[in-house]
């Protein structure tokens, strides 16, 4: 899969007979997905015609999807957009994007490692970050004091504690 596609969801079953299909996120949430107007199932372009949230995923109807036979043979696959096709607001970010960068105290320039991989929590992201040892940092603003993807950092000010 190419690196500039990211997965979006799971088209988990049809949802009228006109053609709609239920995507559960894998991103942010339905809204956002109801935001994208390319998706891509398994590498063909299809062109979202319409797309609203209901009870916490998207119903997606495709253009030239227009009856249930036509959208039942969706159902499991995966879906994703290509990322320069969706634009961020400021301060948002794909977790794509922060896999790798280096995470740096900004008040002593230790490098603790490098973000391997981010959990949603439910109120916050958790950065795993591995370089001697594996540490998790709290995306909250008390610890994360700038995301800087340009420079391929993260500075932090960790919490009394975080990193013994």
């Amino acid at each position: 899969m190419s690196k500039e596609l990211l997965q979006a969801g799971k088209i988990v079953n049809t949802h009228s007979l006109k053609g709609e299909v239920r995507i559960y996120p894998y991103c942010d949430s339905a809204e956002f997905l109801c935001e994208v107007k390319k998706m891509y199932i398994d590498n063909e372009a299809y062109t979202v015609a319409s797309a609203r949230v209901h009870k916490g995923q998207a119903l997606i109807r495709f253009k030239g999807i227009d009856h249930i036979n036509k959208a039942e043979p969706l159902i499991g696959k995966l879906v994703y957009f290509k990322k320069h096709e969706v634009p961020l607001e400021e301060g948002q970010y794909y977790i794509d994007d922060i896999i790798g960068l280096d995470v740096i105290d900004i008040d002593t320039g230790t490098i603790y490692g490098k973000v391997v991989s981010v959990f949603p929590t439910g109120a916050n992201d958790v950065f795993e970050v591995k370089g001697d040892k594996t540490y998790y940092v709290p995306k909250i603003n008390d610890v994360v004091k700038q995301i800087d993807l340009i420079n391929k950092k993260i500075l932090i000010r960790p919490l009394e504690g975080l990193f013994e």
